[in-house]
């Protein structure tokens, strides 16, 4: 029964407890005590540590600070994405090596996730040839040094391919040789950014209609085709954006010369040799993370699909992998950030990356906690954001309990 008057006791029993001022006695407040006093002990750590270094540096004579960044590099680099000449600043120099190290990461991680996937995937095939085929690979890969891999690859485009004038070519438009892989390039203008802003323009249409389709694939439970639609609207995009930037056709194609390959975009060995070797090792980690995340995926979940007659793709494409993704990004997360980072390797077969250059730069200019600290700081940055791309896109695809 409801009481309309309540004696003023009962109110103030109901009544919740009031927060008294900071009190020893609260365990909240101990404990930011404690993080204080923590980050306090580290900071101090910290600033001994570096204070102590700079008086050690400065009794020997060695000088510190960045100010070297601005002087003149005086040596060469042997692949470039920007231009550069050695008269140029040792800053620019360690840029032109971020962007190796980042050329080598991007495609990388593209390569081996596509390569990964299909290992994984091939690893539940009915076809004994493809399963065993998958699972040599995978034992065989991840079971040798991957410094070791790099060196066999380094080898085999030195010494195995054939000279440029004898290279390897399909059609009179690519070439491998020892000189590297040379392939046709366009040749870049004005045309070409109209292009590229009209495909990106085709990516927003395409991930809307993606949307839509996923929506009324919840709703109706009709599969739309959610790939032909956003192709068609990137190809189309980047029509519509080269024809109006003058339609330009001229393309630059290597030729074979009688000493060399020139003309088109050349990839060096050791940018292949780098790239193979990271992907080759790096997917057979990624094709054991693709193939535990599908085990994950209860069978049960298989076999209701079949029931409601989807085919073996349209189990994996639609039930399984949606599900499986829940467990297959974080530790895919760790396999980019390993790739990442064992791209410092490079170093050991020449390729000109940010350790490389990095390590010319503290033998000429005597700066070696600067230049260590340089190599730190573009690694911690690269993992960290592609951390948080990662998250981000974990959160994107995790499964909405209703």
């Amino acid at each position: 029964m409801l009481r309309l008057h309540e004696p003023e006791s009962a109110l103030k029993e109901r009544a919740p407890p009031k927060r008294h001022a900071w009190s020893w006695r609260s365990r909240a407040a101990r404990g930011l005590v404690y993080q204080l006093l923590a980050l306090l002990a580290v900071a101090g750590v910290v600033a001994f540590l570096a204070h102590n270094t700079q008086q050690n540096m400065q009794v020997r004579g060695i000088q510190s600070g960045f100010d070297f960044l601005g002087q003149a590099a005086g040596f060469d680099i042997g692949e470039t994405m920007i231009a550069y000449d050695p008269s140029q600043s040792y800053g620019r120099a360690l840029w032109i090596g971020v962007l190796n190290t980042l050329r080598v990461a991007a495609i990388g991680i593209v390569l081996t996730t596509v390569l990964g996937v299909l290992l994984g995937v091939g690893r539940f095939s009915r076809n004994a040839l493809v399963r065993g085929l998958c699972y040599g690979y995978v034992e065989l890969f991840r079971n040798v040094p991957v410094l070791l891999q790099l060196l066999m690859w380094y080898l085999f485009f030195v010494e195995v391919l054939p000279p440029p004038q004898a290279a390897w070519n399909v059609a009179d438009l690519f070439f491998l040789s020892k000189g590297g892989f040379a392939f046709p390039s366009p040749v870049w203008g004005a045309g070409h950014a109209w292009m590229g802003a009209g495909a990106l323009v085709g990516v927003g249409v395409g991930l809307w209609w993606r949307q839509r389709a996923q929506a009324a694939f919840e709703a109706t439970g009709q599969d739309r085709n959610r790939w032909a639609v956003p192709l068609l609207a990137v190809l189309g995009g980047a029509l519509i954006g080269w024809a109006a930037g003058g339609a330009p056709t001229a393309w630059s194609v290597p030729e074979q010369l009688a000493f060399m390959v020139d003309g088109g975009i050349s990839a060096t060995p050791e940018f292949m040799a780098v790239l193979v070797g990271l992907v080759m090792y790096t997917a057979s980690f990624i094709a054991e993370v693709v193939r535990g995340g599908i085990q994950s995926v209860s069978h049960g979940q298989t076999e209701a699909a079949s029931a409601l007659g989807l085919s073996r793709r349209q189990q994996m494409r639609l039930v399984v992998l949606p599900q499986a993704l829940r467990v297959i990004i974080p530790p895919l997360t760790n396999q980019y950030l390993n790739l990442t980072k064992n791209s410092s390797l490079a170093v050991a077969i020449g390729y000109p990356d940010v350790v490389s250059i990095a390590n010319t730069t503290l033998n000429q200019s005597g700066r070696a906690v600067e230049c260590i600290a340089i190599i730190m700081l573009v690694y911690l940055c690269t993992s960290l954001g592609t951390s948080a791309l990662m998250n981000w896109y974990n959160k994107r695809v995790a499964i909405m309990e209703r």
